[in-house]
């Protein structure tokens, strides 16, 4: 979430994770893995889960996608709807009973699980101990795919010059971008260029951009500049809910610039049909 949104909303949650040793990867692929849609890409995207599963299944690896689940809860959470929030994370740690990594398109959700649910569940031992372990076992896709696939892509289309979008949290929590960078750097035809601003919210903060739209349009329109200004004939990102944001500012500018989720991005390159 932006800083502009915890400064702005007087009851947002602002409760920081203690800082989590450097993460010890699997030293082979698991073959079965829980894949967490998010509801972002379960309502707008599709396309990006069904890609992210493509991508996964064809490291050989099956992917169970509980029909329960719905929301992490991050919006009731940095919203200051603590007990809300705890209702919608309780629902979800009952859909994965299995010790089964969970992977997710999306590192603010994974964020989600892996930094906040153990926090809200302190006072509850038996889910604290659910929490812990999912978070224990809770993947980003990018993250995943690079550190335990361990894939070697190999690039499959023209020369094209792309920009990359990571949302704040994934940023800060996650070190998606990292993750994304080196997945898109085996890519033999893919310049990234860099842009500025690079590391600033794109305004969206899923609530703020409601509750604060002036400030959140303001922070689109600049992301959106630079982005254009970059020369990138692409956006990708591995958030939905920025890469909501971007296409509704980009289209509504009417620019010919539109953003992609990086597993469609990554399945189309390496020989998948969109």
């Amino acid at each position: 979430m932006s800083e502009l949104f915890y400064n702005a909303v007087p009851n947002a949650t602002r409760v920081a994770p203690p800082l989590a040793p450097p993460r010890e990867y699997p030293q082979g692929k698991p073959e079965r893995v829980y894949l967490f849609g998010t509801c972002v890409v379960d309502l707008f995207f599709p396309q990006a889960g069904l890609d992210a599963i493509r991508l996964l299944e064809r490291e050989g690896i099956a992917v169970a996608y509980p029909q329960g689940q719905s929301c992490c809860g991050q919006p009731a959470y940095t919203s200051g709807y603590t007990e809300q929030a705890r209702t919608v994370a309780a629902a979800q740690l009952a859909l994965f009973a299995e010790p089964w990594p969970v992977v997710v398109p999306s590192g603010s959700c994974a964020g989600m699980f892996r930094e906040y649910y153990p926090a809200l569940f302190a006072d509850d031992p038996a889910r604290l101990a659910q929490a812990q372990a999912l978070a224990a076992r809770t993947y980003e896709l990018a993250e995943f795919l690079l550190h335990v696939c361990r894939v070697s892509l190999r690039d499959q289309g023209p020369p094209t010059k792309v920009a990359l979008h990571t949302s704040c949290s994934a940023r800060r929590e996650m070190n998606t971008h990292l993750h994304g960078r080196a997945l898109l750097g085996q890519l033999a035809q893919v310049e990234r260029v860099e842009h500025s601003h690079e590391s600033e919210c794109c305004g969206f903060g899923g609530t703020f951009s409601v509750r604060m739209p002036d400030i959140s349009g303001a922070m689109v329109a600049d992301k959106t500049r630079n982005l254009i200004d970059s020369g990138a004939n692409e956006v990708i990102t591995a958030d939905c809910g920025c890469l909501m944001n971007l296409n509704g500012a980009l289209e509504k500018q009417q620019q010919a610039l539109r953003g992609r989720h990086l597993a469609s991005f990554l399945w189309q390159r390496t020989g998948g049909d969109l």
